[in-house]
């Protein structure tokens, strides 16, 4: 397996100096800077490209060439949308950069309502709280209808918990739900987030499910054409939130996507921590029914709660069999060079992390990409990948 290390860009406060002393040798990043649904041009890439490159790493795996909610919802300016991200696809394969990620969640990407959720050894992980979910969903953000997508003991302490927020305590849980990342279309307000919301409820999980097959249909013909790699990153949480639509959350989603458009470039991002946190989804075996399709990983664990909360665990703690996952995907590599297949190695990268030491409370760090976090979990699944690796028959 290749190790790979996600990087934010030259304003992120992990260098690549940081990445090349971690030990990884591909890069996983995206130019942030273009707006969605905007072409990439050549020249930007190949600059963001040259940069890695002097620093002796590889751009291995565009993470993400975000999809405009255009294209989602099939409305508006999607036909000029999809031809930018045809073009995009043509200039990284020109740059010589194969695969991309991509995710087709709506209206918000990956949500937590704690960025700085104390553990028992005083780090700090990123936290899902169905409580404080719910209780931004009823009574800040007053969704019409949101009542009925919560039973009612939820309900009870989500109204409990609102009544003892202070109004900054309401701020922040709202900005730390909605506030988005960078590669997106941008932060909402909470007229805006309403709209939007209301715009997918309407669409409809069959619809919007149509619409991800369409625009596959769109644009593997141009991604087979130039050798790009698609690998679809599932959604995180793998539940619905806001009553919006979910598409792909479980293996059987997965499998309706790779058998509706079965080109071999059109794959999956398996993220070991956005598929687990729903305790029916057997990642070791989604590992090996879907390993030859499988073209990208993304390690991390997480510790479910009866209610639907999770937390970040260690990457070798959790409820996630990450041991069992790890020796699936290597069984997968050795077939694949059994075949001679023209795959690289099959990137992965440690995701996400603890917040640890001197890095708590210094600003300008992306929630969930520290330095040091992300250190401790490669350095586990390496151990890992190379005892696996030593214990295999040569």
């Amino acid at each position: 397996m290749k190790e790979t290390w996600r990087w934010f860009g030259p304003q992120d406060t992990v260098t690549l100096d940081h990445i090349a002393q971690a030990g990884a040798t591909g890069v996983v990043t995206a130019l942030h800077q273009i707006p969605t649904g905007e072409t990439w041009p050549l020249a930007d890439i190949l600059e963001r490209k040259a940069t890695i490159e002097a620093r002796g790493l590889e751009w291995s795996v565009v993470e993400s060439v975000p999809l405009h909610n255009d294209i989602k919802t099939r409305s508006g300016d999607y036909r000029r949308h999809i031809d930018n991200y045809r073009a995009t696809l043509r200039h990284l394969a020109e740059a010589g950069i194969h695969d991309v990620c991509y995710n087709f969640m709506p209206v918000v990407d990956w949500t937590r309502t704690n960025l700085s959720y104390t553990l028992p050894n005083g780090s700090q992980a990123l936290r899902f709280e169905m409580t404080d979910f719910a209780s931004y969903d009823i009574h800040i953000l007053a969704r019409t209808g949101a009542e009925r997508d919560y039973p009612a003991d939820i309900r009870e302490r989500a109204a409990r918990r609102f009544a003892q927020m202070s109004g900054e305590e309401q701020l922040q849980l709202e900005k730390n739900v909605i506030a988005g990342l960078p590669g997106g279309e941008g932060s909402y307000d909470r007229e805006g987030i309403r709209a939007a919301i209301d715009q997918f409820i309407r669409l409809g999980e069959e619809a919007m499910r149509a619409n991800l097959f369409s625009f596959l249909r769109d644009v593997v013909p141009t991604a087979e054409e130039v050798g790009v790699r698609l690998c679809i990153h599932p959604d995180d949480p793998p539940f619905s939130l806001f009553g919006l639509p979910r598409v792909l959350s479980t293996a059987a989603d997965a499998r309706a996507l790779l058998e509706a458009v079965p080109s071999k470039a059109n794959g999956l991002t398996l993220c070991v921590g956005s598929y687990g946190v729903r305790a029916d989804n057997d990642l070791v075996a989604m590992a090996r029914e879907f390993g030859p399709r499988i073209y990208f990983v993304h390690l991390r664990n997480i510790t479910r709660e009866a209610d639907g909360s999770f937390f970040e665990a260690d990457h070798l703690g959790g409820d996630n069999d990450m041991v069992g996952v790890i020796q699936a995907l290597l069984e997968e590599e050795r077939r694949r060079q059994a075949a001679n297949s023209p795959l690289p190695a099959m990137p992965m990268r440690p995701d996400h992390g603890h917040l640890m030491a001197d890095e708590i409370g210094r600003p300008g760090i992306n929630p969930g990409y520290s330095y040091g976090g992300r250190l401790k979990g490669l350095a586990e699944l390496r151990g890992v990948i190379h005892t696996l690796e030593q214990l295999q028959p040569h």
